[in-house]
């Protein structure tokens, strides 16, 4: 991945500085992985519920997409109860993928939770097999530290 791309948190901690809004740095993040990563097709924000045990839907960019996905199920669902990031190379290979997109192939999720509680997932889909690097991952799981430091647990 390029220097400009490995940039992407500290674009992502300026974009969000002085904002706490949580739906608006929600749908910034989203735009911003939009426009700085290659070859993919959507990126967005699932969100979890507590009292139906459930993500759903949150601010995105690309293709309508799932609005309620059960902990446990799927690739978010599965990334939450785990709360471990999962990176698929191919999303019909993986047990109990949900088809939102049936022009998704690879997936990445990136469990949200800070001061205990779970806030949800980063999901971010590719129409190409493999799309994602352990270095797309790490620099995905920085870009959500940086979130993570400005989210608004009090609005959650």
């Amino acid at each position: 991945m390029s220097e400009i791309k490995s940039m992407i948190a500290k674009q992502l901690d300026a974009l969000l500085s002085n904002e706490n809004n949580n739906i608006s740095n929600m749908a910034n993040a989203s735009a911003l992985l939009m426009q700085g990563m290659k070859d993919i097709s959507w990126a967005g924000f699932y969100l979890y519920e507590k009292q139906n045990d459930e993500l759903i839907l949150g601010p995105f960019q690309g293709k309508v997409a799932c609005v309620h996905i059960k902990n446990g199920r799927g690739v978010c669902g599965t990334a939450l109860k785990e709360q471990k990031t999962k990176r698929v190379k191919n999303v019909n290979e993986f047990p109990d993928h949900i088809a939102c997109d049936s022009d998704s192939k690879s997936e990445i999720v990136i469990p949200i939770m800070k001061d205990g509680k779970n806030f949800g997932v980063l999901d971010i889909d590719a129409p190409i097999l493999n799309r994602f690097s352990i270095e797309d991952e790490n620099i995905l799981r920085e870009f959500v530290k940086v979130f993570i430091n400005h989210l608004n647990i009090d609005k959650v």
